[in-house]
């Protein structure tokens, strides 16, 4: 029997395979330091996890080797084994220098997509310290080649191997509940590839990543043309094609999208110890330049915020599990907004968002909604206080965006991000409104909501004078919208007290009632708004807001909502989870409520045929935005005139680059805010408190993209210059 203790183990199978886990792990290191950037804003959960994950999955491949007892199979394959580990690594490397993500396995199998990523810009991106990721490899291969390594071949026992496997799964499993504690759902929602990356590794978010592939086209697979078929037959029937007093009203006019974070109804017109928690946004509200809703609900999944932007952009719902984001949208077929406003209208379109442009997938599924910029974290200095957990703060995402939005041709659909009234709502003392004192329950959570709101609110009306000031305003349309729910249901019992109400007494149908989130269409220099009782839900924001704009024959392009100014709308609000709710009754986890939330027990013949009808259409809603969104049907049609959009062509890298090029381009015919300054930035026509305005900018390379003269030599996708 071979005593491993007198061993030297560096010359033992053992101690190589786990020398070479060791170098691998050193790379990894590397990688997430210098390249990914993955200790930056880390939780102590998230530090522990991103140090431990390079070791289980390369442990177990690595450790497959064990299995050949043979040293001349052995070493070959341990050897190979370590090689794609590394190549996996360095790919993803030069991928992430230029696309700030990591790779999907549809990028590594699709030759045009790994070549835009990996071609002849490779050897631009790679840096003085890549040396390291592949030195080793040199060396090992020489040694052999030379003889001068020389192999143990007295085989390991058989319970080497079963050890190692062993060992690796456990060490997964511990990073994969680590990673579960803090990021629950990490797995059924995969909101964000970095993330995974930091709790599981690169091994498992590729293995991951793969297995999601899978699915999605077994499911595509399944479709038949036919299926769209049915999809447009239901679409035809519940579309509204009316005119209406407010068809074409916004024709022509610029377009912000604020996408108010977390941000509930009840906030609007509340008082704290006789404050106004939103002063700013309860004048929006009230002003005759809005149009109002009351009774607008969120109507989200799982995906949360990916599902809000979702169905605002295609008018389908998010899917019954996970995210249509995260599953599905990197290689997805949409009709969205910015595509057609562009193709219809000439409109520029980009977002504005202070996160990771991985968060949510959204680089990958902006370029197949047809985005033609995407302003993410890595255009903005996000260094020391600047920042919270999901990105940059939102007075210097409003500020700091000027440069930027001004440069943008008009008219143009710009969509804002905001992140600060995000939970835990835990505000930063520095950025604390003095004379606002928040409510004192028993929940930190609800308390500190308030503070978010209310800083929130400052962030808008800074923008909106900037607006007013550039000039901006007088020919733009700003829409307003809640993404879903701030105060979850665990929580709503403290929060009881605030709206006048008694835990005690609390019920389901209170829970439902408080998934109303703001929506308003606010028009400056318009004078026809008010307040609107119709009911309606986040699906329904497309088919408005096309009629607003005047777009034509908006009912050609498929999606699932109603025009909410139209008086034959249907009035149901159909939850993701099947539940809905409309003016007269509420349907809540299987329990019937009428208008004023008394529970119905015992309904009578003809409220069972009202459920049994509405039930029917809130299922058969969910069932074509399924049917739409899981087989990619929309691949299967295409709208008089409407270009699918090849989302190769469009590179989210050195977007102000690429605008002051088109700017150049078009010359006196350019209509950018900038030109029309005389060349001259309006920043400075902004006037923020943001306490971290002053302090110094960070000088990280990230930010070096936001040098209009860096040298830009791609595509950003079709900058077709406006009719």
């Amino acid at each position: 029997m071979r005593h491993y203790s007198r061993i030297d183990w560096m010359k033992s199978r053992v101690g190589f395979v786990l020398l070479l886990v060791i170098l691998f792990w050193a790379k990894s290191m590397l990688a997430y330091a210098l390249d990914f950037n993955l200790f930056s804003g880390s939780s102590p959960i998230q530090i522990v996890t991103t140090l431990i994950n390079p070791l289980p999955l390369p442990l177990l491949l690595i450790g497959l080797a064990f299995y050949f007892r043979k040293a001349r199979l052995f070493y070959p394959i341990a050897i190979l084994l370590y090689f794609l580990n590394t190549l996996l690594l360095y790919l993803n490397v030069i991928y992430y220098c230029e696309f700030t993500d990591f790779m999907s396995v549809a990028t590594m199998l699709g030759y045009n997509k790994v070549n835009q990523g990996l071609g002849a810009s490779g050897l631009a991106l790679a840096n003085g310290h890549d040396i390291l990721f592949w030195i080793d490899i040199v060396i090992f291969v020489i040694l052999f080649a030379l003889k001068k390594f020389r192999f143990d071949r007295t085989a390991t026992p058989k319970f080497m191997s079963f050890a190692f496997t062993t060992g690796a799964i456990f060490l997964f499993m511990v990073t994969l509940a680590l990673g579960e504690i803090d990021r629950p759902q990490l797995i059924t929602r995969q909101f964000d590839s970095t993330y995974l990356v930091k709790y599981l590794g690169l091994d498992a978010f590729t293995g991951y990543d793969g297995l999601r592939l899978h699915g999605v086209r077994e499911e595509r697979k399944s479709a038949k043309k036919s299926d769209i078929d049915k999809a447009l037959a239901y679409v035809k029937k519940h579309n509204l094609s009316n005119v209406t007093k407010y068809t074409g009203v916004a024709k022509g006019k610029n377009v912000f999208v604020i996408h108010l974070e977390s941000f509930q109804q009840f906030s609007l017109g509340l008082k704290i110890n006789g404050q106004e928690v939103t002063p700013f946004l309860n004048s929006l509200y009230n002003s005759d330049s809005t149009v109002s809703f009351d009774n607008f609900f969120n109507q989200v999944g799982q995906g949360k915020t990916s599902d809000a932007e979702n169905m605002l952009e295609t008018g389908t719902f998010g899917l019954s599990q996970g995210s249509l984001f995260a599953s599905h949208g990197a290689d997805q077929t949409f009709e969205a907004m910015p595509a057609i406003l562009h193709q219809t209208a000439g409109y520029s379109s980009a977002v504005f968002h202070g996160n990771n442009a991985s968060f949510w997938n959204r680089n990958n599924v902006y370029k197949n909604m047809g985005y033609q910029y995407f302003f993410d974290a890595s255009y903005y200095d996000t260094s020391g206080e600047k920042a919270m957990g999901y990105g940059l703060k939102d007075k210097l995402l409003f500020y700091d965006s000027i440069p930027y939005l001004e440069r943008l041709q008009q008219p143009f659909y710009a969509k804002y991000i905001t992140v600060t009234n995000h939970f835990p709502y835990a505000l930063d003392e520095q950025d604390k409104d003095a004379n606002f004192q928040t409510v004192q329950t028993d929940s930190s959570v609800v308390n500190g909501y308030f503070e978010t709101n209310h800083y929130l609110d400052q962030s808008i009306k800074e923008f909106y004078d900037y607006l007013d000031k550039s000039g901006l305003a007088k020919n733009s349309v700003v829409v307003l919208y809640g993404d879903h729910y701030g105060i979850s249901n665990t929580e709503n019992k403290s929060l009881a007290t605030v709206l006048g109400k008694t835990a005690d007494n609390w019920t389901n149908w209170d829970n439902q009632q408080l998934q109303r989130v703001p929506f308003m269409i606010n028009i400056p220099g318009w004078h026809e708004g008010g307040i609107n009782h119709t009911y309606g839900g986040e699906i329904d924001v497309m088919p408005t807001l096309l009629r607003v704009l005047g777009v034509n024959n908006p009912e050609q392009y498929v999606n699932l909502g109603q025009d909410l100014f139209n008086n034959e709308r249907n009035q149901i609000v159909a939850f993701r989870n099947k539940d809905w709710i409309t003016p007269n009754y509420s349907m809540v986890s299987g329990e019937l409520y009428d208008h004023s939330g008394a529970l119905i027990s015992k309904p009578t013949a003809a409220e069972k045929a009202e459920v049994k009808k509405i039930q029917a259409q809130v299922n058969k809603q969910l069932a074509i935005s399924d049917s739409i969104n899981q087989k990619d049907l929309l691949r299967f049609y295409q709208p008089k005139g409407f270009k699918p959009i090849v989302a190769k062509k469009y590179n989210y890298s050195n977007g102000l680059a690429k605008l002051v090029r088109l700017e150049k381009t078009l010359g006196p015919s350019a209509t950018d805010q900038f030109t029309k300054n005389n060349d001259e930035s309006t920043q400075s026509l902004y006037s923020t408190d943001a306490p971290e305005k002053d302090q110094p900018r960070s000088d990280t390379s990230r930010m070096k993209q936001m040098n209009p003269d860096s040298g830009d030599t791609t595509d950003g996708g079709d900058d077709t210059p406006n009719p």
